[in-house]
């Protein structure tokens, strides 16, 4: 963990930079942009997503399969996703195709053409995509309870939009998108490798010499407030899933690390979380249960899934009940909050042990915070949680009155 001292600066042209070097034989590059699909007007649903793929079908130098192959061809890999509040391109190469990896981000983020032809094709490969999803219950639980979490506001909108909406887009929606979003000073660029800062900033400032600088943005519609429901549906082949949750601290909120902790012992990746000893080993009521807390510019979400024969979920539930109720009543004691700190530590020293997700969560930190967190500083705001902040966020957010819940019976 020594070796993580980031070094954010920003170009010529407005772009800022996260700048981690490792001494690695391989590089990791992303291109960030706030470009969600909470962006999305209610005509464009799904565009941010479509507009990710077509990236890829072809530039004013570069056709398809030139793009496809410009770092592949070299050993790397080449890819993107599509997020609520922002969407990344992003290559991981051996650290001698560093101008390559640039040259080939900034040109398919200028440069892009849309062939028609290409657009046809690249709708039938999302409208396969949104039927793989629709097959899948254990997937569209999570879109359709942010569904109706969100109910009428763009960040309850599906990311990979309608069947309807994929097929009506245009060449000139995907330009129209670009030209807004797809700017010096919306752009992100994270980097993790071992090249030396002067290059990489002399190859960003010429590949991105033809970026528009700046242009006209709506700001996103802030959400306000959630209508709490239960609802249960025929929606699942095998077996029966659930989520349940609700509202949470936004990413700017001093609460959001508690609330991260807090999460991260009831449900977290551990295999001694309170969820997963109560319901899985001591029950075996389920295979897969957790718990997770997401957060946006200006609110955030948890929630908790478990999927299940039929004939448990009721019992799940309760016993979801009491672990929500045990942590609202009775306050971490001083060695469980410990221990609790300690092990929320190491999952992010894990998390961070991983040069290309290091990539990513620079580059997305950078974008949401404009700066980045040293570890020291993360550790320090870890150790000043009290369990009863702890206690007091569980009792203001885990109240049953607030919490809504969806499950696929079968």
């Amino acid at each position: 963990m020594k070796a993580y001292q980031p070094i954010c600066e920003v170009l010529s042209n407005g772009t800022r930079l996260v700048y981690l070097k490792v001494p690695s034989q391989v590089a990791h590059l992303g291109f960030f942009f706030a470009a969600g699909s909470r962006h999305e007007s209610p005509e464009q649903i799904g565009l941010a997503h479509f507009l990710e793929h077509c990236l890829f079908k072809g530039t004013n130098k570069r056709k398809a399969l030139n793009i496809l192959s410009r770092i592949d061809a070299v050993g790397g890999e080449l890819n993107a996703y599509t997020a609520k509040e922002e969407m990344c391109l992003y290559a991981s190469f051996s650290k001698e195709h560093t101008q390559r990896a640039i040259d080939l981000l900034a040109d398919i983020s200028i440069n892009s053409t849309f062939p028609e032809k290409e657009i046809e094709k690249e709708k039938e490969v999302i409208l396969d995509e949104i039927n793989s999803y629709l097959d899948s219950p254990s997937d569209k639980i999570f879109d359709d309870f942010d569904a109706k979490l969100f109910a009428g506001h763009p960040l309850g909108q599906n990311i990979l939009g309608t069947k309807e909406s994929v097929t009506a887009f245009t060449q000139q929606d995907l330009q129209s998108y670009v030209q807004q979003y797809f700017t010096a000073d919306n752009l992100v660029v994270s980097f993790v490798g071992n090249v030396a800062l002067p290059r990489l900033k002399a190859l960003l400032e010429a590949a991105l010499a033809n970026m528009p600088l700046t242009a006209q943005r709506a700001t996103p519609h802030p959400f306000k407030q959630a209508q709490p429901f239960n609802e249960i549906l025929k929606e699942a082949n095998y077996q029966a899933h659930a989520v349940l949750g609700g509202l949470a601290p936004s990413y700017h909120q001093d609460e959001r690390v508690a609330m991260s902790l807090l999460i991260n012992i009831l449900g977290g990746p551990a295999l001694n979380s309170r969820l997963n000893i109560s319901i899985r080993e001591r029950y075996g009521y389920a295979y897969s249960i957790e718990a997770n807390y997401h957060t946006f510019a200006d609110t955030g979400y948890w929630q908790i899934y478990f999927g299940s024969e039929a004939k448990n979920v009721n019992k799940t539930l309760l016993l979801i009940a009491k672990e929500l109720e045990k942590l609202a009543v009775k306050p971490l004691t001083a060695s469980q909050l410990a221990q609790a700190k300690k092990q929320y530590k190491g999952h992010l020293a894990l998390s961070m042990d991983v040069n290309s997700g290091l990539m990513q969560g620079l580059g997305k930190s950078m974008l949401a915070f404009g700066q980045i967190d040293t570890i020291a500083e993360m550790h320090q705001a870890i150790d000043k949680i009290s369990a009863e902040e702890i206690q007091a966020l569980a009792q203001q957010y885990f109240k049953n009155e607030q919490i809504s819940s969806l499950i696929f019976d079968v």
